[in-house]
């Protein structure tokens, strides 16, 4: 082979390695996923059976994302007209005072649950080193101004259903006990939680029913048809998706709306719509 064909061969090469970096970058972390789940739930209201729940988690407002995006997605979800929307953690990466102000543009646009809205802490939404109080606060504050109440290790009786509220795992106010101490086995229950490795600790208090978790992003980038290769959990069976805890426990891990840094691949962000229905 002559340079002159080397040359071309070799642009023609860095050229088509470049499309799966693009796609990487600029395609797949704004392919939005709705994905419909069913729910059954035990001890469901009759006049609930059929209605929607929208989970949103992993937002993260800051400096390394477009959260234009995120307002456009809001957008988008509240179309949905959701009877009840929860968030699981993660509103922001926060690393500086500025973090909160463009949470602030983007409040607004938060789609709410005709039948109620709630959600619970994750990790960043604690600040660096995830241990700034005042930062959950601020957070806190704005997305009551949407009428989203934040459950901080306790219990919310929204319309028939009890939802419980763990907050996060690598936070400063961690005390599940607190929470699942909440858990009525006679009426309709189901768990937020951001972190699924908390699934693992004996603090459930024979909890039955639906967790809700993010935190994992789905691992954000993976090969086809094989394991995500990093995942921030202990447990790596916990990715996406449905997981069966087999003890009556049924864990769904959320893909994450946003990113902590603009990159997916074969992990499309994800809202989720789940149908509930009686067992």
């Amino acid at each position: 082979m002559n340079r002159k064909n080397f040359l071309k061969n070799l642009a023609i090469i860095s050229g088509l390695a470049a499309i799966p970096s693009f796609y990487a970058w600029k395609v797949e972390p704004f392919w939005l996923e709705f994905v419909h789940q069913k729910m059954p739930v035990k001890n469901l209201p009759s006049a609930l059976r059929g209605k929607t729940l929208m989970q949103i988690s992993d937002i993260h407002i800051g400096d390394f994302f477009d959260y234009q995006y995120i307002i456009d997605s809001f957008n988008e979800a509240q179309q949905l007209k959701p009877d009840f929307v929860v968030y699981t953690g993660d509103f922001v990466t926060y690393n500086e005072p500025k973090n909160l102000e463009q949470l602030a543009e983007v409040i607004p646009y938060f789609p709410t649950g005709s039948l109620g809205s709630l959600g619970i802490l994750g990790n960043h939404d604690y600040g660096i080193d995830y241990e700034e109080e005042h930062v959950a606060k601020n957070i806190i504050d704005q997305l009551a101004s949407r009428n989203i109440q934040i459950l901080r290790n306790e219990a919310l009786n929204l319309n028939g259903i009890n939802f419980i509220g763990i907050d996060d795992f690598w936070g400063s106010n961690f005390h599940p006990e607190k929470a699942t101490l909440k858990y009525n086995p006679e009426i309709a229950n189901i768990t937020l939680c951001h972190n699924p490795d908390v699934c693992d600790l004996d603090v459930w208090n024979d909890y039955k029913g639906w967790i809700l978790s993010g935190h994992t992003h789905g691992g954000q980038c993976k090969p086809p048809f094989l394991k995500a290769p990093i995942l921030p959990v202990e447990n790596k069976r916990y990715d996406a998706g449905v997981i069966d805890l087999y003890d009556g426990r049924m864990l769904y891990i959320n893909r994450a709306l946003g990113c902590l840094r603009q990159i997916r691949f074969n992990v499309r962000p994800e809202i989720t719509v789940f149908e509930l229905e009686s067992v």
